[in-house]
Protein backbone atom coordinates (compact mmCIF):
# COMPACT_ATOMS: atom_id res chain seq x y z
CA UNK A 1 0.00 0.00 0.00
CA UNK A 2 3.00 2.32 0.95
CA UNK A 3 4.37 1.62 -2.09
CA UNK A 4 1.50 2.27 -4.33
CA UNK A 5 1.00 5.19 -2.54
CA UNK A 6 4.72 6.46 -3.26
CA UNK A 7 4.08 5.65 -6.99
CA UNK A 8 0.80 7.61 -7.13
CA UNK A 9 2.81 10.22 -5.72
CA UNK A 10 5.36 10.19 -7.81
CA UNK A 11 2.75 9.79 -11.19
CA UNK A 12 1.20 12.74 -10.07
CA UNK A 13 4.48 14.68 -9.38
CA UNK A 14 5.18 13.79 -12.74
CA UNK A 15 1.74 15.06 -14.08
CA UNK A 16 1.99 18.50 -12.62
CA UNK A 17 5.69 18.86 -13.87
CA UNK A 18 4.43 18.06 -17.24
CA UNK A 19 1.82 20.48 -17.06
CA UNK A 20 4.31 23.47 -15.66
CA UNK A 21 2.33 23.85 -12.52
CA UNK A 22 1.74 23.16 -9.27
CA UNK A 23 -0.99 21.92 -6.64
CA UNK A 24 -3.60 24.41 -6.18
CA UNK A 25 -3.50 26.57 -9.30
CA UNK A 26 -2.70 27.39 -12.74
CA UNK A 27 0.64 27.02 -14.56
CA UNK A 28 3.00 29.72 -15.60
CA UNK A 29 2.94 31.20 -18.86
CA UNK A 30 5.07 29.85 -21.36
CA UNK A 31 8.40 32.08 -22.24
CA UNK A 32 6.51 34.27 -25.80
CA UNK A 33 7.34 33.21 -28.76
CA UNK A 34 10.27 36.22 -28.69
CA UNK A 35 12.31 34.09 -26.26
CA UNK A 36 12.09 37.06 -23.71
CA UNK A 37 10.59 36.17 -20.35
CA UNK A 38 8.62 38.15 -18.11
CA UNK A 39 8.74 37.87 -14.36
CA UNK A 40 6.11 37.67 -11.59
CA UNK A 41 6.51 41.01 -10.22
CA UNK A 42 3.24 43.21 -9.60
CA UNK A 43 3.27 46.19 -10.80
CA UNK A 44 2.77 49.72 -8.35
CA UNK A 45 -1.11 49.26 -8.11
CA UNK A 46 -0.52 45.64 -6.82
CA UNK A 47 -2.11 44.19 -9.99
CA UNK A 48 -0.35 41.18 -11.61
CA UNK A 49 1.91 42.08 -14.42
CA UNK A 50 -0.48 40.02 -17.74
CA UNK A 51 1.17 42.50 -20.58
CA UNK A 52 1.18 40.28 -23.81
CA UNK A 53 4.61 41.04 -26.32
CA UNK A 54 2.63 41.38 -28.80
CA UNK A 55 0.65 44.29 -27.47
CA UNK A 56 1.72 47.62 -28.17
CA UNK A 57 2.29 47.92 -24.37
CA UNK A 58 5.13 45.72 -24.93
CA UNK A 59 6.54 47.81 -27.65
CA UNK A 60 10.82 49.02 -27.60
CA UNK A 61 9.86 52.55 -25.93
CA UNK A 62 13.30 53.81 -26.86
CA UNK A 63 12.04 56.74 -27.62
CA UNK A 64 9.45 57.22 -24.92
CA UNK A 65 10.00 58.38 -21.47
CA UNK A 66 6.87 56.65 -19.80
CA UNK A 67 7.98 53.39 -18.20
CA UNK A 68 6.34 49.78 -19.18
CA UNK A 69 4.17 47.35 -17.29
CA UNK A 70 6.37 44.33 -17.43
CA UNK A 71 9.98 43.32 -16.89
CA UNK A 72 11.57 41.46 -19.54
CA UNK A 73 14.85 39.26 -19.62
CA UNK A 74 16.37 37.25 -22.52
CA UNK A 75 16.61 33.62 -20.46
CA UNK A 76 19.77 32.17 -19.87
CA UNK A 77 18.53 28.76 -21.03
CA UNK A 78 18.07 29.85 -25.07
CA UNK A 79 20.60 30.51 -27.08
CA UNK A 80 18.26 31.59 -29.99
CA UNK A 81 15.33 33.28 -29.43
CA UNK A 82 12.66 32.75 -32.59
CA UNK A 83 12.04 36.35 -32.11
CA UNK A 84 13.81 39.45 -32.06
CA UNK A 85 12.02 42.92 -30.44
CA UNK A 86 13.90 45.34 -32.44
CA UNK A 87 13.88 48.85 -33.41
CA UNK A 88 15.52 50.27 -36.34
CA UNK A 89 16.32 53.56 -35.81
CA UNK A 90 15.55 56.95 -38.19
CA UNK A 91 16.40 60.28 -38.27
CA UNK A 92 12.90 62.23 -36.97
CA UNK A 93 10.63 62.96 -40.42
CA UNK A 94 11.98 59.58 -41.52
CA UNK A 95 10.10 57.01 -39.58
CA UNK A 96 7.63 56.47 -42.31
CA UNK A 97 9.77 55.70 -44.84
CA UNK A 98 11.89 52.82 -42.53
CA UNK A 99 8.25 51.64 -42.37
CA UNK A 100 7.49 51.50 -45.53
CA UNK A 101 10.42 49.77 -46.16
CA UNK A 102 10.36 46.96 -42.83
CA UNK A 103 6.76 45.93 -44.79
CA UNK A 104 8.10 45.85 -47.88
CA UNK A 105 10.59 42.72 -46.71
CA UNK A 106 7.32 41.22 -44.78
CA UNK A 107 7.81 42.78 -41.58
CA UNK A 108 4.11 43.38 -41.22
CA UNK A 109 4.55 44.28 -37.46
CA UNK A 110 5.96 47.10 -38.43
CA UNK A 111 5.05 50.14 -35.97
CA UNK A 112 6.19 53.81 -36.17
CA UNK A 113 7.56 55.25 -32.96
CA UNK A 114 9.43 58.14 -31.91
CA UNK A 115 13.02 58.25 -33.79
CA UNK A 116 12.44 54.96 -35.36
CA UNK A 117 10.24 51.83 -36.00
CA UNK A 118 9.56 49.16 -34.15
CA UNK A 119 9.14 45.48 -35.05
CA UNK A 120 9.48 42.06 -34.29
CA UNK A 121 12.07 39.68 -36.43
CA UNK A 122 13.81 35.76 -36.94
CA UNK A 123 17.56 36.36 -36.81
CA UNK A 124 16.87 36.09 -41.43
CA UNK A 125 14.90 38.80 -40.96
CA UNK A 126 16.79 40.72 -38.45
CA UNK A 127 20.15 40.42 -41.78
CA UNK A 128 18.29 40.97 -44.04
CA UNK A 129 16.69 44.27 -42.38
CA UNK A 130 20.52 45.64 -42.40
CA UNK A 131 20.95 44.76 -45.52
CA UNK A 132 18.03 46.46 -47.51
CA UNK A 133 17.15 48.90 -45.61
CA UNK A 134 17.76 52.64 -47.19
CA UNK A 135 16.44 54.79 -44.74
CA UNK A 136 17.42 53.67 -41.23
CA UNK A 137 19.97 55.12 -39.13
CA UNK A 138 20.82 51.51 -37.80
CA UNK A 139 19.11 48.44 -36.08
CA UNK A 140 19.20 47.73 -32.78
CA UNK A 141 17.95 44.54 -30.53
CA UNK A 142 16.00 44.71 -27.33
CA UNK A 143 17.63 41.80 -24.49
CA UNK A 144 16.53 43.02 -21.59
CA UNK A 145 13.98 45.04 -19.69
CA UNK A 146 13.67 45.48 -16.00
CA UNK A 147 13.61 47.35 -12.76
CA UNK A 148 16.40 48.80 -10.94
CA UNK A 149 16.82 51.18 -7.96
CA UNK A 150 20.01 50.67 -6.98
CA UNK A 151 23.43 49.41 -8.58
CA UNK A 152 22.66 45.96 -6.88
CA UNK A 153 19.43 45.85 -7.96
CA UNK A 154 21.44 46.98 -11.80
CA UNK A 155 23.89 44.58 -11.35
CA UNK A 156 21.74 41.33 -10.21
CA UNK A 157 19.43 42.07 -13.11
CA UNK A 158 22.30 42.67 -15.27
CA UNK A 159 23.68 39.27 -14.46
CA UNK A 160 20.70 36.98 -15.38
CA UNK A 161 21.49 38.38 -18.56
CA UNK A 162 22.63 35.75 -21.39
CA UNK A 163 25.57 38.05 -22.68
CA UNK A 164 27.47 35.29 -24.25
CA UNK A 165 24.89 35.34 -27.09
CA UNK A 166 25.46 38.61 -28.12
CA UNK A 167 28.75 39.70 -26.63
CA UNK A 168 32.20 38.23 -27.68
CA UNK A 169 35.13 37.85 -25.67
CA UNK A 170 37.80 39.53 -27.28
CA UNK A 171 35.82 42.56 -28.59
CA UNK A 172 35.64 46.08 -27.22
CA UNK A 173 31.94 47.23 -25.86
CA UNK A 174 30.71 50.33 -25.16
CA UNK A 175 27.66 51.28 -23.32
CA UNK A 176 26.09 54.13 -24.53
CA UNK A 177 24.16 55.00 -21.43
CA UNK A 178 21.03 57.83 -21.14
CA UNK A 179 18.98 57.82 -17.50
CA UNK A 180 15.61 60.48 -17.06
CA UNK A 181 13.55 60.38 -13.88
CA UNK A 182 15.80 57.39 -12.52
CA UNK A 183 17.71 56.73 -9.20
CA UNK A 184 20.54 55.07 -10.98
CA UNK A 185 21.52 58.89 -12.45
CA UNK A 186 25.12 58.33 -12.81
CA UNK A 187 26.04 57.00 -16.56
CA UNK A 188 29.42 56.34 -16.16
CA UNK A 189 28.59 54.56 -13.27
CA UNK A 190 25.97 52.56 -14.86
CA UNK A 191 28.54 51.68 -17.48
CA UNK A 192 30.93 50.45 -15.26
CA UNK A 193 28.73 48.13 -13.61
CA UNK A 194 27.48 47.08 -16.80
CA UNK A 195 31.49 46.34 -17.75
CA UNK A 196 31.60 45.02 -14.25
CA UNK A 197 28.92 42.07 -15.13
CA UNK A 198 29.56 41.02 -18.66
CA UNK A 199 33.57 41.18 -17.78
CA UNK A 200 34.06 42.37 -21.18
CA UNK A 201 36.83 44.90 -22.39
CA UNK A 202 35.72 48.56 -22.24
CA UNK A 203 36.25 50.46 -25.42
CA UNK A 204 39.14 52.72 -25.11
CA UNK A 205 37.47 56.19 -24.72
CA UNK A 206 34.81 57.38 -22.88
CA UNK A 207 31.13 57.12 -24.03
CA UNK A 208 29.29 60.37 -24.23
CA UNK A 209 25.49 60.58 -23.32
CA UNK A 210 24.44 61.03 -27.05
CA UNK A 211 21.04 60.19 -29.63
CA UNK A 212 20.90 56.44 -30.81
CA UNK A 213 20.69 58.84 -34.51
CA UNK A 214 23.73 60.72 -34.08
CA UNK A 215 27.22 58.56 -33.88
CA UNK A 216 30.01 60.32 -35.69
CA UNK A 217 32.97 58.54 -33.69
CA UNK A 218 31.48 54.58 -33.80
CA UNK A 219 33.83 52.26 -34.99
CA UNK A 220 33.06 48.78 -36.15
CA UNK A 221 35.69 46.89 -34.07
CA UNK A 222 33.35 47.61 -31.10
CA UNK A 223 30.21 46.15 -30.24
CA UNK A 224 27.55 48.89 -29.15
CA UNK A 225 25.21 48.30 -26.37
CA UNK A 226 22.34 50.63 -25.43
CA UNK A 227 21.45 51.13 -21.94
CA UNK A 228 18.77 53.58 -21.12
CA UNK A 229 17.47 53.94 -17.64
CA UNK A 230 13.62 55.88 -17.50
CA UNK A 231 11.80 56.22 -14.06
CA UNK A 232 14.02 53.27 -12.91
CA UNK A 233 13.46 50.49 -15.55
CA UNK A 234 16.86 49.82 -17.26
CA UNK A 235 16.15 49.01 -20.67
CA UNK A 236 18.87 47.29 -22.82
CA UNK A 237 19.52 46.92 -26.68
CA UNK A 238 22.33 45.86 -28.37
CA UNK A 239 23.39 47.25 -31.66
CA UNK A 240 23.01 44.79 -35.14
CA UNK A 241 24.42 47.79 -37.60
CA UNK A 242 28.11 48.36 -36.50
CA UNK A 243 28.47 51.32 -38.54
CA UNK A 244 25.25 53.71 -39.68
CA UNK A 245 23.86 52.18 -42.31
CA UNK A 246 24.02 55.07 -44.05
CA UNK A 247 27.78 54.24 -44.18
CA UNK A 248 27.46 52.30 -47.52
CA UNK A 249 30.93 51.60 -48.22
CA UNK A 250 31.32 53.50 -51.43
CA UNK A 251 31.28 56.88 -50.28
CA UNK A 252 34.98 57.91 -49.42
CA UNK A 253 35.71 60.92 -51.94
CA UNK A 254 33.74 63.55 -49.80
CA UNK A 255 32.77 67.40 -50.75
CA UNK A 256 31.66 69.80 -49.22
CA UNK A 257 28.53 69.65 -47.21
CA UNK A 258 27.86 65.93 -47.65
CA UNK A 259 24.74 64.40 -47.90
CA UNK A 260 23.94 61.09 -45.60
CA UNK A 261 23.09 58.26 -47.83
CA UNK A 262 19.98 57.54 -45.75
CA UNK A 263 18.69 61.51 -46.26
CA UNK A 264 19.43 61.20 -49.80
CA UNK A 265 17.24 58.07 -50.25
CA UNK A 266 14.34 59.11 -48.24
CA UNK A 267 14.51 61.90 -50.51
CA UNK A 268 13.77 60.07 -53.48
CA UNK A 269 11.05 58.76 -51.82
CA UNK A 270 9.31 61.83 -50.83
CA UNK A 271 9.80 63.45 -54.19
CA UNK A 272 8.15 60.37 -55.81
CA UNK A 273 10.68 59.49 -58.34
CA UNK A 274 10.65 56.18 -60.40
CA UNK A 275 13.65 55.22 -62.14
CA UNK A 276 11.62 55.57 -65.66
CA UNK A 277 11.47 59.46 -64.65
CA UNK A 278 14.66 61.48 -65.77
CA UNK A 279 16.85 62.92 -62.95
CA UNK A 280 18.66 65.64 -62.42
CA UNK A 281 21.31 66.66 -59.65
CA UNK A 282 22.85 70.59 -60.40
CA UNK A 283 24.62 70.66 -57.44
CA UNK A 284 25.75 67.07 -57.12
CA UNK A 285 28.61 67.59 -54.22
CA UNK A 286 29.87 63.59 -54.00
CA UNK A 287 26.89 62.61 -55.88
CA UNK A 288 25.29 60.81 -52.87
CA UNK A 289 21.57 61.72 -54.36
CA UNK A 290 22.09 60.58 -58.32
CA UNK A 291 24.27 57.14 -57.08
CA UNK A 292 21.33 56.14 -54.69
CA UNK A 293 18.83 56.82 -57.58
CA UNK A 294 20.81 54.80 -59.29
CA UNK A 295 21.08 52.02 -56.81
CA UNK A 296 17.36 52.47 -56.27
CA UNK A 297 16.66 51.71 -60.29
CA UNK A 298 18.90 49.21 -60.25
CA UNK A 299 17.63 47.11 -57.03
CA UNK A 300 20.60 46.72 -55.43
CA UNK A 301 20.85 45.79 -51.64
CA UNK A 302 22.48 49.42 -50.00
CA UNK A 303 24.25 47.16 -47.43
CA UNK A 304 25.93 44.89 -50.16
CA UNK A 305 29.67 46.65 -49.57
CA UNK A 306 29.69 46.56 -45.92
CA UNK A 307 29.68 44.68 -43.00
CA UNK A 308 27.63 44.34 -40.14
CA UNK A 309 27.65 43.84 -36.26
CA UNK A 310 25.53 40.70 -35.81
CA UNK A 311 28.58 38.54 -37.62
CA UNK A 312 30.93 39.25 -34.72
CA UNK A 313 27.74 37.81 -32.28
CA UNK A 314 28.59 34.70 -30.41
CA UNK A 315 25.10 33.67 -31.64
CA UNK A 316 25.56 34.61 -35.36
CA UNK A 317 23.86 31.45 -37.88
CA UNK A 318 26.36 32.00 -40.50
CA UNK A 319 24.40 30.03 -42.67
CA UNK A 320 21.11 32.05 -42.66
CA UNK A 321 23.38 35.17 -43.31
CA UNK A 322 24.46 33.17 -46.14
CA UNK A 323 21.24 32.44 -47.67
CA UNK A 324 20.33 36.23 -47.23
CA UNK A 325 22.84 36.90 -49.43
CA UNK A 326 22.18 34.71 -51.72
CA UNK A 327 18.46 35.95 -51.80
CA UNK A 328 19.54 38.96 -52.77
CA UNK A 329 22.04 38.68 -55.32
CA UNK A 330 19.39 36.60 -56.50
CA UNK A 331 16.82 39.43 -56.56
CA UNK A 332 19.27 41.92 -57.90
CA UNK A 333 19.87 39.49 -61.13
CA UNK A 334 16.27 39.25 -61.36
CA UNK A 335 15.43 43.07 -61.03
CA UNK A 336 17.75 43.93 -63.25
CA UNK A 337 16.84 41.24 -66.28
CA UNK A 338 13.54 42.34 -65.93
CA UNK A 339 14.21 45.95 -66.55
CA UNK A 340 18.10 46.09 -67.76
CA UNK A 341 20.13 49.02 -67.05
CA UNK A 342 18.19 52.58 -65.75
CA UNK A 343 15.99 53.86 -69.03
CA UNK A 344 16.00 57.15 -68.20
CA UNK A 345 18.50 59.40 -67.53
CA UNK A 346 20.45 60.32 -63.87
CA UNK A 347 22.41 63.67 -64.56
CA UNK A 348 24.95 64.82 -61.95
CA UNK A 349 26.26 68.07 -62.15
CA UNK A 350 28.40 70.43 -60.54
CA UNK A 351 30.21 73.67 -61.25
CA UNK A 352 33.50 72.35 -58.83
CA UNK A 353 35.69 70.37 -60.33
CA UNK A 354 36.61 68.30 -57.17
CA UNK A 355 33.12 67.46 -56.91
CA UNK A 356 33.02 66.00 -60.28
CA UNK A 357 36.02 63.83 -59.13
CA UNK A 358 34.34 62.62 -56.23
CA UNK A 359 31.49 61.25 -57.76
CA UNK A 360 33.22 60.03 -60.01
CA UNK A 361 35.04 57.88 -57.73
CA UNK A 362 31.93 57.36 -55.27
CA UNK A 363 30.11 56.23 -58.67
CA UNK A 364 32.40 53.97 -59.53
CA UNK A 365 33.10 51.86 -55.97
CA UNK A 366 29.39 51.81 -56.14
CA UNK A 367 29.28 50.02 -59.42
CA UNK A 368 26.76 52.47 -61.03
CA UNK A 369 29.73 54.82 -62.90
CA UNK A 370 27.98 53.41 -65.98
CA UNK A 371 24.11 54.80 -65.26
CA UNK A 372 25.14 58.12 -64.35
CA UNK A 373 26.17 60.94 -66.61
CA UNK A 374 28.56 63.53 -64.71
CA UNK A 375 29.10 66.57 -65.94
CA UNK A 376 30.50 69.94 -65.09
CA UNK A 377 28.80 72.97 -65.26
CA UNK A 378 27.10 75.89 -64.08
CA UNK A 379 23.54 75.87 -63.01
CA UNK A 380 22.70 78.49 -65.40
CA UNK A 381 24.00 76.04 -68.15
CA UNK A 382 21.20 73.03 -67.03
CA UNK A 383 19.42 71.23 -69.82
CA UNK A 384 17.03 68.16 -70.08
CA UNK A 385 16.49 65.59 -72.25
CA UNK A 386 14.37 66.75 -75.20
CA UNK A 387 11.15 65.58 -74.54
CA UNK A 388 9.29 64.61 -71.66
CA UNK A 389 9.06 65.25 -68.05
CA UNK A 390 11.10 64.42 -64.88
CA UNK A 391 12.45 65.91 -61.36
CA UNK A 392 14.96 67.93 -60.56
CA UNK A 393 16.71 66.98 -57.17
CA UNK A 394 19.09 68.74 -54.93
CA UNK A 395 20.61 69.97 -51.78
CA UNK A 396 21.92 73.52 -52.61
CA UNK A 397 23.74 75.61 -50.05
CA UNK A 398 22.14 76.63 -47.12
CA UNK A 399 23.20 79.84 -45.39
CA UNK A 400 23.22 83.60 -46.36
CA UNK A 401 25.90 83.62 -48.50
CA UNK A 402 27.51 81.79 -51.15
CA UNK A 403 31.31 81.49 -52.20
CA UNK A 404 32.35 84.97 -53.91
CA UNK A 405 29.68 87.06 -51.53
CA UNK A 406 27.15 86.39 -53.25
CA UNK A 407 23.30 86.66 -51.31
CA UNK A 408 21.91 82.94 -51.28
CA UNK A 409 18.96 84.13 -52.79
CA UNK A 410 20.17 84.99 -55.90
CA UNK A 411 21.26 80.97 -56.55
CA UNK A 412 17.64 80.41 -55.59
CA UNK A 413 16.38 82.57 -58.42
CA UNK A 414 18.55 81.43 -61.01
CA UNK A 415 17.66 77.87 -60.36
CA UNK A 416 13.77 78.71 -60.37
CA UNK A 417 14.67 80.77 -63.68
CA UNK A 418 16.31 78.36 -65.46
CA UNK A 419 14.01 75.48 -64.62
CA UNK A 420 11.19 77.25 -65.96
CA UNK A 421 13.10 77.87 -69.05
CA UNK A 422 14.57 74.59 -69.88
CA UNK A 423 12.51 72.02 -67.86
CA UNK A 424 9.09 72.76 -68.95
CA UNK A 425 6.95 69.73 -67.57
CA UNK A 426 9.37 68.87 -64.70
CA UNK A 427 9.09 68.99 -61.46
CA UNK A 428 11.69 70.50 -58.54
CA UNK A 429 12.40 69.33 -55.11
CA UNK A 430 14.62 71.21 -53.03
CA UNK A 431 16.43 70.46 -49.63
CA UNK A 432 15.92 73.94 -47.60
CA UNK A 433 17.05 75.26 -44.22
CA UNK A 434 14.82 77.76 -45.04
CA UNK A 435 11.23 77.83 -46.34
CA UNK A 436 11.77 81.54 -48.00
CA UNK A 437 14.86 79.86 -50.28
CA UNK A 438 12.29 77.92 -51.85
CA UNK A 439 10.24 80.77 -52.16
CA UNK A 440 13.00 82.71 -53.89
CA UNK A 441 13.02 79.94 -57.40
CA UNK A 442 9.43 82.15 -57.99
CA UNK A 443 7.79 78.79 -57.85
CA UNK A 444 5.01 77.37 -55.93
CA UNK A 445 7.08 74.67 -53.75
CA UNK A 446 5.07 72.82 -51.15
CA UNK A 447 6.37 70.40 -48.12
CA UNK A 448 6.81 67.24 -48.78
CA UNK A 449 8.91 66.10 -45.39
CA UNK A 450 10.46 67.97 -42.97
CA UNK A 451 13.75 66.17 -41.18
CA UNK A 452 16.95 67.38 -39.97
CA UNK A 453 20.46 67.09 -41.82
CA UNK A 454 23.18 66.86 -39.78
CA UNK A 455 21.33 68.48 -37.18
CA UNK A 456 20.14 71.51 -39.20
CA UNK A 457 16.08 71.60 -39.40
CA UNK A 458 15.70 71.38 -42.72
CA UNK A 459 12.57 70.67 -46.01
CA UNK A 460 11.82 69.00 -48.59
CA UNK A 461 10.05 71.59 -50.62
CA UNK A 462 8.60 69.88 -54.20
CA UNK A 463 6.38 71.60 -56.75
CA UNK A 464 6.58 72.26 -61.00
CA UNK A 465 8.84 73.74 -62.84
CA UNK A 466 6.42 75.75 -65.21
CA UNK A 467 4.16 77.38 -62.79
Amino acid sequence: FVCVLVTRGFLCVDFLLLRGGRAGGPGPRAPPRSGIRRTGRRTRDNDPVTTDPRSPDADLHLGADRPSAAVEREPATRRRASRHHCFAVATPGLEPFVAAELEDLGLKSARIGTGGVRFTATSRQLYAANLWLRTATRVVVRIARFEARSFAALEHEAGRIAWDRWLAPDRPVRFRVSSSGSKLAHTGAIAERLHRVTDRHPAARPEPDRSLEVDPLETPAEQLVIVRAAHDEITISVDSSGAPLYQRGWRQDIAKAPLRESLAAALLLAARWDPDTPLIDPMCGSGTIAIEAALLARGLAPGRARGFAFADWPGFEPGTWASVVEHARRSEQDHQHRRGAPNAPIIASDRDGGAIAATMANATRAGVAGDLEIDQHAVSDIAGPPTGAGLLLSNPPYGRRVRGGTDIRDLYARLGAVARAELPGWRMALLVDDPALGRATGLRLTDALITTNGGIPVRLVVGPCDD
